[in-house]
């Protein structure tokens, strides 16, 4: 095959459209197992996503206090909120979810996306004495 010059011009213009779709699909929401997953790979693999603005799906438990500005974010709908006493026994399908506001509680069978920093390390909610290992701080939901 003959390459001329608008055909090495059309390719080369073409490849910043390939990284831009790979971009795209980065920004789709990961579920819970992934993002563990991905904490459990590496310690690089968890420090790359540390501080970074994520997407995460999953099912909103019920609020453990009326009024509290977090939640816990589970794989699977559950009717009740999973309270944990310590670091050992964190699951490793739930996250807590903090927001700036009070929460407008949703139905613990439809799905959400929750968008915030993420954090990782041990924290003990002041208000509930909830503990969280892994957690979206700054978060927004829907």
């Amino acid at each position: 095959m003959i390459y001329s010059r608008r055909r090495f011009l059309g390719a080369s213009l073409a490849v910043p459209l390939l990284g831009a779709g790979r971009a795209v699909a980065s920004d789709a929401p990961m579920k819970i197992r992934e993002l563990y997953g991905k904490l459990y790979e590496s310690k690089e693999s968890a420090d790359a996503l540390i501080g970074q603005r994520i997407t995460l799906e999953g099912f909103m438990a019920p609020p453990l206090k009326a009024g509290s500005q977090f939640f816990v974010l589970t794989k699977m709908p559950m009717a009740v909120c999973p309270f944990c006493e310590t670091e050992a026994d964190w699951p490793s399908d739930i996250l807590a979810v903090y927001t700036k506001r009070s929460l407008r509680v949703v139905p613990y069978d439809v799905k959400i996306e929750a968008r915030g920093v993420l954090e990782i390390g041990s924290y003990r909610d002041p208000d509930t004495g909830f503990l969280s290992v892994v957690r979206l701080m700054d978060a927004t939901y829907g």
